[in-house]
């Protein structure tokens, strides 16, 4: 998304993007010590240069660095305490689609895809400046017209006796009552990023990555992302393998990614996978093999063919989403695969060479019972054993995560699972995968899923908790060697909010 909007905006003669990010806390401290502000990382330009600082939130634990990066960019962290001469401070991507816990913070959210809506902020940011620049309500409330954009200090917010959340009003007629989310109607129209950036040190994601389709059709009920990006809409076969090539030739890459919610259920995939692979012949100089990566796999989409067509080049492990250990359970949550989808997948990845998958689950989901989550270990079991017939060096690792109930799902209103009971249900899996030879168990820390509960669901009282924590120094909340639970409890106590 960050490449996506950075190209569009550069390409335009009005605008100029460049990059920043959140400086680790060695850097921090040397650019505190030294009175450095937070500068962009392309020219290396001071943040009070810019009109906008925008992020682009994935995380809801990574807000306590958004309040940071505005007080290190030398504005005031309170929107109401800001003046013409400073900057808007706007957010958006998945974690913005409740911008309540930021409200005091933000100037204004953009809900949905922002290909179309940069482009109308910024004529409207520019006119104002053209204007002299006075009045900032008055720009703000030009933005809170423009449709998908959310301005919190054009509404009013009133609580009921019980505490709870009463109204979002807008306080002037002009100001829409309810901001719907944008969405682009043909991602045709939209073939970026066509020069994509290439990082100057090593990565996790160190690769090209493609985007093939928005959306996703199968409804999962704990799921965010498929609400959200709703409906689904396909990039065409051939700007995808246009896309692969052009980028590769770019970048210098050997390794790309066909991204989606669910890749295997593009309707392409396979013509498009075989088109990819042929097109090795076209590869750059310096460019021996690719390797063709297929996040996101859903498992009764997915065929020995196309098992067949990806097993080229380096071979990382395929990832599968069961998400829940028993059939029961996947039917409350919606995910409406069988174990017999699984076994066949897996079957058709291990007999194609690949020795190793992993497999997502979460726990704590509405109705769980210790059932369930004990099944998560005898599918991973089981796939072991389908694996080892064709190789013994066949492996399976769990990724458990907990449940956190999302805004804008069927699921945002169910309870969420203490720490206490999450930590036992990851004992449960933990303990029973000791007895499953080739099957290993990673998990989330889940306390930081109690956090991440906090901060995804809160209206406008949580943000003085993030404020808190912000603080006393709780940085990189989202980093397991930065989060500190024990800040956020003391913070939800201060703030009356336990």
């Amino acid at each position: 998304g960050l490449q996506i909007l950075y190209e569009i905006l550069n390409e335009r003669d009005d605008a100029l993007a460049e990059r920043t990010y959140a400086p680790w806390t060695d850097m921090l401290a040397e650019m505190r010590a030294a009175d450095v502000p937070l500068f962009s990382v392309d020219s290396h330009r001071s943040a009070d240069r810019f009109d906008v600082l925008a992020f682009n939130l994935s995380s809801e634990l990574v807000y306590t660095n958004v309040l940071e990066m505005i007080d290190l960019a030398g504005a005031p962290v309170h929107a109401a305490d800001r003046t013409d001469d400073d900057l808007l401070v706007i957010v958006g991507g998945h974690a913005a689609f409740n911008p309540e816990p930021l409200a005091d913070f933000i100037d204004a959210a953009v809900l949905g895809e922002g290909e179309e809506v940069v482009g109308e902020i910024t004529e409207i940011i520019a006119a104002w400046k053209a204007s002299g620049r006075h009045d900032r309500a008055d720009v703000l409330r030009r933005l809170a017209r423009v449709p998908g954009v959310y301005v919190p200090s054009m509404y009013e917010v009133t609580y009921g006796d019980d505490g709870l959340l009463a109204s979002v009003a807008p306080r002037y007629a002009d100001v829409p009552a309810t901001v719907d989310k944008r969405a682009v109607d043909d991602l045709a129209d939209w073939p970026y990023p066509k020069s994509p950036l290439v990082p100057l040190t090593e990565v996790v994601h160190d690769r090209l990555n493609v985007e093939v389709f928005r959306g996703c059709t199968r409804g999962c009920r704990f799921c965010q992302a498929g609400m959200i990006t709703r409906p689904v809409r396909e990039r065409p076969a051939d700007q995808v393998r246009t896309m692969v090539r052009e980028g590769l030739r770019r970048t210098g890459y050997d390794e790309v990614s066909l991204t989606s919610l669910s890749t295997a259920d593009f309707s392409d995939i396979e013509p498009v996978v075989s088109g990819i692979i042929a097109d090795q012949a076209d590869l750059p100089a310096g460019c021996d093999s690719l390797t063709l990566s297929l996040p996101s796999l859903r498992v009764d989409a997915f065929t020995v063919g196309l098992a067949g067509e990806v097993n080229t080049g380096r071979r990382s492990g395929l990832t599968f989403a069961p998400e829940a250990g028993s059939w029961r359970l996947r039917t409350v949550i919606n995910k409406l695969i069988t174990e017999e989808d699984l076994y066949g997948a897996v079957e058709s990845a291990f007999s194609q060479g690949w020795t190793r998958m992993k497999l997502y689950f979460l726990t704590g989901l509405p109705t769980e019972t210790d059932d369930d989550t004990l099944g998560i270990v005898e599918l991973a079991r089981n796939c072991v054993t389908i694996g080892r017939k064709y190789t013994p060096r066949a492996s399976v690792t769990v990724s458990l995560g907990g449940f956190v109930p999302k805004p804008h799902t069927p699921f945002q209103w169910f309870g969420q699972n203490g720490e206490d009971e999450l930590r036992r249900k990851i004992g449960l899996v933990r303990d029973a995968a000791k007895k499953a030879k080739g099957v290993q168990v990673k998990w989330h820390d889940a306390r930081a899923s109690v956090a991440e509960g906090i901060t995804s669901r809160g209206d406008r009282r949580v943000g003085a908790v993030i404020e808190r924590v912000w603080r006393d120094g709780g940085l990189f909340q989202e980093w397991g060697e930065h989060f500190e639970f024990d800040r956020w409890l003391a913070a939800l106590e201060a703030e009356h909010l336990t």
